[in-house]
């Protein structure tokens, strides 16, 4: 009762015959996962299709208790799949995971929020695999607003402390995470063609998102002032290999990933062997702006107007991802006069400064961090005051970058 189709041979290139100009044992490990599942969740979605509620029950209480708390013999896959969560890798620290992922806790709230889930999201939507597959669920604009919230949903649980506890909200939400790929997976794959831009949602997919949350997500964050330290992307690095894990992507794939280097390199080879963004691709991107600047500006207490979000998100995504992507899914590039994002990225950096000045001040970041959002992402940087909300209200970023 698989539900996924074998790797595809590595000479078999999939819609980047730039890739076959490059001999690379590298290239070549990518590409066979590019038609590659995840066979584990791949088995369980069939079971829980053949079997029916009895197997979903069994799946959630060995999820919520563990395996061994099973009164009955669960079906074979949802027992194997069990195990596999179970059994983590050799070099995870549980303290690691008591403690939660210190440098994402580290970024204020509304900032995690507006700019890495939302440049996660855009990284997935990049593959025309997946683009494809998720334009014809349904209305672009409704599922960007349902997306931006599951997604940021989950990377909340995930972070916390505990998070990744087996039973523990981001433990449950990241193993949801990997059925639902399948589930994607079991819908399309009758009707795909394979030869034209691989498998929805298949394991180089996988890896975008997991990319996405970590590489992607804090290259935006830099780009708003928000840096890190070599300790901090290694923690980042340690605690999201552990992620991975639990998604069900192999060691092999992020095993050399130790920081944004060696994230860079990881996303540097899977772009080569991507096919290129596509119309799909620029339709969900532009929906999903549409969705995070409403979203924002409605906010309660929020100053900034919905093209005021809009503008940033877009100086993010081509600061992000280059102007050239930009580009290519209908990014647009936003006038000097109406930019926020140099002053916002100035005062980010002084806020950062002071916010990890000392060990008491990174534990308040990261107790805020825990509160939630709050509603104005020009709240989110203390030290912008009467700067940025005069900026709101239309004033000439020239002149305010010497008052603040």
């Amino acid at each position: 009762m698989t539900a996924h189709p074998p790797p595809r041979k590595a000479g078999e290139r999939m819609g980047a015959p730039e890739a076959a100009s490059r001999p690379d044992s590298r290239t070549d490990r990518l590409v066979t996962l590019f038609t590659a599942g995840d066979p584990l969740a791949d088995a369980v979605v069939a079971e829980l299709d053949h079997y029916g509620p009895p197997a979903r029950r069994a799946l959630d209480a060995g999820l919520r208790n563990g395996l061994a708390s099973l009164d009955a013999k669960p079906p074979a896959a949802v027992a194997a799949l069990l195990r596999h969560l179970e059994t983590p890798p050799p070099w995870v620290d549980p303290l690691m995971l008591h403690r939660g992922d210190l440098t994402s806790l580290s970024v204020a709230p509304m900032w995690f929020q507006l700019c890495s889930v939302t440049v996660a999201l855009a990284h997935t939507y990049a593959s025309p695999a997946t683009a494809r597959q998720l334009v014809a669920e349904g209305r672009p604009a409704d599922l960007a607003a349902r997306r931006l919230t599951e997604a940021g949903v989950w990377a909340r649980q995930t972070v916390r402390p505990g998070g990744l506890l087996r039973g523990r909200p981001g433990y449950l939400a990241t193993v949801e995470v990997r059925l639902h790929h399948a589930r994607m997976r079991a819908r399309a794959v009758e009707e795909w063609d394979l030869g034209a831009t691989g498998l929805p949602i298949g394991r180089l997919d996988m890896a975008r998102t997991w990319l996405g949350f970590t590489f992607e997500a804090f290259r935006a964050l830099e780009a708003l002032g928000i840096g890190t330290g070599p300790d901090e992307e290694r923690h980042l690095y340690r605690y999201w290999a552990y992620v991975a894990h639990l998604l069900g992507l192999g060691e092999s794939l992020h095993q050399d990933v130790h920081d944004h280097a060696g994230a860079h390199r990881l996303r540097d080879l899977m772009e080569h062997v991507t096919p290129a963004p596509d119309e799909n691709t620029r339709v969900l991107i532009t929906a999903l702006v549409d969705a995070q600047s409403r979203a924002t500006a409605g906010a309660p207490g929020a100053d900034l107007s919905e093209e005021q979000v809009r503008h940033l998100l877009h100086s993010v995504l081509r600061r992000a991802f280059g102007p050239q992507w930009g580009d290519r899914v209908g990014i647009p590039e936003v006038p000097s006069a109406t930019d926020l994002l140099p002053l916002i990225s100035r005062l980010n950096r002084e806020a950062r400064y002071w916010q990890t000045y000392s060990p008491a001040s990174a534990q308040e970041a990261r107790r805020r961090a825990l509160a939630g959002p709050g509603p104005d992402p020009t709240a989110a940087v203390e030290p912008c005051g009467s700067a940025c909300r005069r900026i709101a209200e239309g004033a000439r970023p020239a002149v305010l970058a010497g008052a603040a």
